[in-house]
């Protein structure tokens, strides 16, 4: 079996920037061990396959694996396979007409914007495919133990460490500067040890910016997703804006955040990210960003 694939690189507008992205393109007939087996292959951040709608209504269906787990829902996977199927004009045989597209993924309907200049595609923009979620608090302590900080080092002036989600589950904790967020380092064993139970063992750490054009920079650790760092994260900078909107005193806000990610791997990532609050409520989250195309070949199955 002959597989297409198409690796972009997410949130960069320059090549070997940005967030790696594998695109399988004729994934119909593969098995979910078969998918798995080439994402850990692949060992990207994540792949996305990409396979006939069960929807003739919608672009495709899409599912996305990490070198170790398949995800419901992520950014920079649904950022890149909008722009290499929108680049190429058809999705499973079909074309694509429009800037819209909708794909079909564990989390549920997942609508993508393309972004062009001019008639070319560049990018796209993702609405989170559920509505904000905050879950349980976790300890400070322990979060900043997992990724090799001291105790202090979480803020607390806007919340705990908590759980929150848009579609897939993350930890989200805020440090005091930049300095404390370029020192951490996850320590793998302190994840397996408090975090494996738990309904996610994914951490974004993030500080409030003045750099110009930028409002927040962040790193993603998940470890034991075969993950050490990540270098943009879309669902978890999706959920962080839906989070950071609610805690505003507005009841009714537009908020708008340009994202700063993988700068400590050498690989910066430039997010979009935006929230909608209507009556003390979020009612819509999104991302995006531009994208860059770097490979493409056959993966030939045997």
């Amino acid at each position: 079996m002959d597989l297409g694939f198409t690796t972009v690189d997410v949130f960069t507008t320059t090549q070997f920037g940005g967030n790696p992205l594998a695109v399988v393109l004729n994934a119909e007939g593969l098995s979910t061990e078969q998918m798995q087996a080439i994402a850990a292959e692949f060992n990207l951040s994540e792949t996305a396959f990409v396979r006939p709608p069960r929807d003739g209504a919608h672009t495709a269906e899409v599912r996305i694996f990490t070198p170790r787990f398949e995800m419901p829902f992520a950014g920079h996977p649904n950022v890149g396979t909008a722009f290499v199927l929108g680049r190429a004009g058809e999705a499973c045989g079909r074309p694509i007409s429009g800037d819209r597209l909708v794909f079909e993924e564990q989390a549920g309907l997942v609508a993508i914007d393309l972004i062009r200049d001019g008639t070319d595609v560049i990018g796209a923009r993702v609405a989170a495919p559920q509505p904000l979620t905050v879950g349980k608090r976790i300890a400070p302590d322990v979060v900043a133990a997992a990724c090799g900080l001291p105790s202090d080092a979480i803020a607390l002036d806007h919340h705990t460490p908590c759980i929150a989600s848009c579609g897939a589950l993350f930890i989200m904790a805020e440090v005091k500067d930049r300095s404390v967020l370029a020192a951490a380092t996850p320590r793998t064993e302190l994840f397996s040890r408090h975090f494996a139970a738990e309904s996610t063992n994914s951490i974004l750490l993030y500080t409030r910016a003045a750099e110009g054009h930028v409002d927040i920079r962040c790193r993603m650790f998940a470890p034991l997703h075969g993950i050490a760092e990540d270098p943009a994260t879309g669902s978890a900078n999706v959920a962080l804006v839906g989070l950071l909107a609610q805690l505003r005193p507005e009841s009714d806000l537009t908020l708008d955040l340009t994202i700063l990610q993988g700068v400590e791997m050498g690989r910066p990532s430039r997010l979009e990210a935006r929230a909608v609050k209507r009556s003390g409520d979020v009612v819509e989250t999104s991302i995006g960003g531009h994208c860059v195309p770097v490979m493409s070949g056959v993966l030939t199955l045997r």
